[in-house]
């Protein structure tokens, strides 16, 4: 039994989770779902982000605390990723006590190490808004490239700014100029860690391309100090005498969620937390392009700052960019899908099914609709549901309900076992479309082999033989429903309690003489209207 841990990105407590949050994340749930069939000890956690600026930005617009309004998303995210299928072990949030109790024990062994020390930093400051900004709410010109850029960083760039080197700074909330007020912080020392980083990224043999590129690339321009504290009301209190007025940076807690959220599920468990972050476990990290150097550069700088020889990222799932009918996804412009609004018309397989088979995992991709109702009608309908339904109602309605007799078929169950062995290979690689893709290709072939066994016609010219290929198709419905209960829980789930099996990540044997129950149909067909009807309704959330 291995000792898993699967980090999921905290997505920010200040607005509706869209598509290209659940594209990232998804892959998470998928490796959470697989080590445990596999009889590994999984610890699957994320939360909501609920602190900074734009969380405070929001309540200020809105009228509300900033409590309330991280508490309003952080429901609605829980319900979303319930409604989704993400079997999170714990999904928290930074606003949670334990979880600011440790982020605090956790910087006070930190402001020990040499690598911690005090400066003082211009820090951007909005006389209309009357308070200090996070970097990433300041916006201007880049100094290199001459594009617009955040405080943090350009995306055109991709130089990793700081907000006083922008050329005309102004204010990302109310667009009026800033200015920079000299203020005192902590600093960590990120630009002495070269070393251990490089090592790490070296290491990094299951990490994304493109988290190793990105690496390289932050470690080539030169590693940057970062500021652990800020001048910010909405926040961690800083635990050293002198800073009782600032919070701790965002980007200094909220990665710490994962050794948090992890120690609250090992303490309900009574599981040994130290051997899950000591040597000998195993470290997935899932989330978005944008979060790679969080999750390569921060997390791991925190983690060797320190002290205490925490395990650090063995395996980063970074996700690219997903745009929207070959669009941008915009928040501001209100061009986006709301997953929330999602789940209201379609089916939370289907939804998983499209981004883990089209979803941005190797290159950029584009979500349409046109091409979501094709696959679903196409694959998961078309293909798997309609093997499984014309399997099983065969048999309902000729055998009635009874699996007739046969005899296991050797290269059927070689193929079988090739494909539980060649798919966990692929899930445990982070390559989730070739493992999806390798058990559709299998589902296609069991389709060509009910044609071609013709058991309508057998049925009636050799009885034997049709029972046999009946028999064949209950083993591969079997054994179909486990290969793809990481990816499609829901609808696995009915299929495993029809056949009374486990989903335990080996093959399976369906003995002649089980009596199946009623089958329902796992997938309803999505009228092609829809296609017209969804696009012109994203059109008009625009002009909202």
């Amino acid at each position: 039994m291995r000792d898993i841990l699967i980090g999921g990105a905290w997505p920010y407590a200040n607005g509706s989770l869209h598509i290209g949050h659940i594209a990232g994340l998804l892959p998470g749930d998928v490796l959470a779902r697989y080590h445990r069939a596999c009889g590994d000890n999984v610890y699957f956690v994320s939360g909501s982000d609920c602190y900074g600026t734009p969380v405070a930005i929001r309540a200020k617009k809105e009228g509300n605390s900033p409590r309330e309004i991280s508490d309003y998303y952080h429901e609605e995210f829980t319900e979303c990723f319930e409604r989704l299928g993400f079997s999170y072990d714990l999904y928290t949030k930074t606003s949670d006590e334990k979880h600011k109790k440790f982020v605090r024990k956790f910087h006070e062994k930190l402001y020990q190490s040499d690598l911690v020390y005090e400066k003082e930093t211009p820090q951007a400051f909005c006389e209309e808004c009357n308070g200090f900004l996070a970097d990433r709410f300041v916006t201007g010109i880049c100094p290199k490239c001459g594009k617009d850029a955040r405080g943090d960083q350009c995306d055109f760039c991709g130089t990793v700014l700081e907000p006083e080197s922008l050329l005309k700074p102004i204010c990302a909330v109310c667009g009026k100029p800033v200015t920079f007020k000299a203020t005192k912080h902590l600093y960590i020392a990120i630009s002495k860690l070269e070393k251990e980083l490089r090592a790490l990224v070296d290491s990094g043999s299951q990490w994304r391309r493109n988290a190793v590129a990105f690496t390289n690339r932050y470690i080539e321009e030169g590693l940057r100090d970062r500021a652990l504290t800020r001048d910010l009301e909405w926040g961690i209190d800083v635990p050293k005498e002198g800073y009782e007025e600032k919070s701790i940076y965002i980007w200094a807690e909220n990665v710490l969620g994962y050794l948090s959220a992890s120690a609250s599920v090992a303490e309900e468990r009574g599981d040994d937390y130290k051997r899950l972050w000591g040597a000998n476990a195993t470290h997935y990290y899932v989330h978005g392009k944008d979060n790679i150097p969080f999750h390569t550069v921060i997390l791991p700088a925190l983690l060797i700052a320190n002290g205490e020889k925490w395990h650090l990222p063995d395996r980063i799932v970074s996700s690219e960019y997903l745009t929207l009918e070959g669009s941008k996804i915009s928040t501001s412009r209100n061009y986006a899908i709301w997953i929330k609004d999602l789940l209201e018309n379609y089916d939370a397989d289907s939804i998983r099914y499209y981004f883990l088979a089209n979803g941005p995992e190797k290159k950029d991709a584009d979500f349409s609709w046109r091409e979501y109702v094709y696959s679903h009608n196409g694959e998961l309908l078309g293909a798997y549901g309609n093997f499984v339904n014309r399997s099983l109602t065969f048999i309902n309605k000729y055998w009635d309900g009874v699996v007739p007799c046969g005899v296991p078929d050797e290269e059927i169950s070689r193929q079988i076992d090739e494909l539980f062995a060649e798919t966990g290979r692929l899930i445990e690689k982070g390559a989730f479309k070739d493992a999806i893709g390798g058990i559709f290709e299998f589902v296609r072939s069991a389709n060509k082999y009910f044609d071609t066994q013709t058991p309508w016609i057998t049925r009636t010219t050799d009885e034997k033989a049709c029972q046999n290929t009946l028999y064949q198709c209950v083993q591969i419905i079997a054994n179909l429903a486990v290969l793809l209960a990481p990816f499609l829980p829901f609808s696995s789930e009915k299929v495993c309690a029809w056949l009374q099996i486990s989903n335990e990540w080996n093959r399976k044997e369906i003995p002649e003489g089980y009596r199946l129950p009623e089958i329902q149909i796992l997938f309803e067909r999505i009228d092609k209207g829809v296609i017209d009807i969804e696009t012109e309704r994203l059109k008009s959330l625009i002009n909202e």
